[in-house]
């Protein structure tokens, strides 16, 4: 039976969604600032080249992008050039060295990636931004997402990537980069003020995608996915795969977006134009990023959307249009993205109610 309840449902939600984003514009309309609005091309711009931000970005606006930047890592690195001396990904980062030197290693394997990477970032941008050029680095054998063992989801109903298979690419050294990737940003994010854990309520996902302009090769991963239903601080019911969150909503929203930029490499030469990137986008309420990056429909959960190409699975930004009990999720994508979205890479913890056991999966 077709309830009939439903049109009036979402013709409020729709109300309700539009209401708030022209609250938002309208809150915006006044302010005081005369700054020119940023973009997403000015974000990569300042974390480009020098050149390529003191030609294209308003200084001011450059200045104010500046100060929303939490690095992870040290946006200038102390060696120019890849070093062939650093500890493999394969054979386990840094063991039996100081904690000086492993914290050092894995800078260095921030700014220039293992070859296999930098490999795919070249490919990203001598294709001109095709997205074929990452899908055919797939290794094309499909792995099942386990039908029960992530942390219980689908006992509760939740599918949490976007297909229920995976791959992972050809070379395997790109698949332990990746999950590095995850660590790093599990061990490093409470040094910028960012408490996150590796759960399917939290961070367990990114997005790769290739920039617009330049074709530099990109993750925007996703913290604080799914927090907990509270009447007075999150009173947003998302479905199955909130039910036993434990991550609560605060101050740390602001942090959730996560962006890992590849070394940029030049067109006109096998050189490099700029070292990779890993920083968090602090989205607070008084700044640049949450003013001018952040939809109106999602300031409330501080969400920037890597690629207009891709529609978001069920998430953080559901609840704007959530509909007919759980069942229906109509995501809109943002007008002014990252780049265009080429895969998911989820991290995901399989091991059931035993020991961890972390797997990637590209979706």
């Amino acid at each position: 039976m077709v309830n009939s309840y439903a049109p009036l449902r979402f013709t409020i939600l729709i109300s309700f969604s539009l209401a708030a984003a022209t609250s938002f514009k309208l809150s915006a309309s006044h302010s005081p600032s005369s700054l020119p609005k940023a973009t997403a091309d000015d974000l990569l711009a300042v974390l480009a080249p020098p050149s390529a931000a003191a030609y294209t970005v308003n200084p001011a606006v450059a200045r104010e992008l500046r100060s929303c930047l939490r690095f992870l890592v040290p946006f200038q690195p102390r060696k120019p050039i890849p070093d062939s001396g650093r500890c493999s990904l394969r054979t386990g980062l840094c063991s039996g060295r100081r904690f000086e030197e492993e914290e050092e290693d894995e800078n260095s394997l921030v700014w220039w990636p293992p070859e296999t990477v930098l490999e795919l970032a070249r490919l990203a941008v001598d294709s001109g931004g095709d997205p074929g050029s990452i899908h055919r680095a797939l290794d094309p054998n499909m792995i099942p997402v386990p039908p029960t063992n992530v942390e219980g989801s689908r006992t509760s109903k939740c599918q949490l990537t976007r297909t229920p298979y995976g791959r992972h690419f050809i070379a395997q050294e790109v698949n332990s980069y990746f999950e590095f990737l995850f660590r790093l940003i599990e061990s490093r994010g409470p040094s910028v003020g960012l408490n996150v854990s590796l759960s399917r309520y939290d961070l367990f996902h990114g997005h790769l995608f290739i920039a617009s302009e330049s074709g530099r090769l990109g993750i925007l991963f996703h913290a604080k996915e799914y927090p907990a239903y509270d009447k007075r601080l999150f009173p947003y019911n998302m479905g199955y795969c909130q039910r036993g969150s434990d991550v609560k909503y605060g101050d740390s929203i602001n942090l959730r977006n996560i962006l890992w930029l590849a070394p940029l490499p030049s067109k006109s030469g096998p050189g490099w134009l700029a070292p990779g990137v890993l920083v968090v986008l602090d989205a607070h309420p008084d700044g640049i990023i949450y003013r001018d990056l952040i939809p109106n429909y999602v300031k409330f959960v501080r969400t920037i959307y890597e690629g207009l190409k891709q529609l978001s699975k069920p998430s953080l930004i559901s609840f704007t249009l959530y509909l007919l009990k759980n069942l229906v999720y109509i995501c809109l994508p943002s007008l002014d993205d990252l780049g265009t979205s080429t895969v998911d890479v989820n991290y995901l913890n399989v091991g059931g109610a035993g020991e961890p056991d972390y797997q990637l999966f590209i979706c």
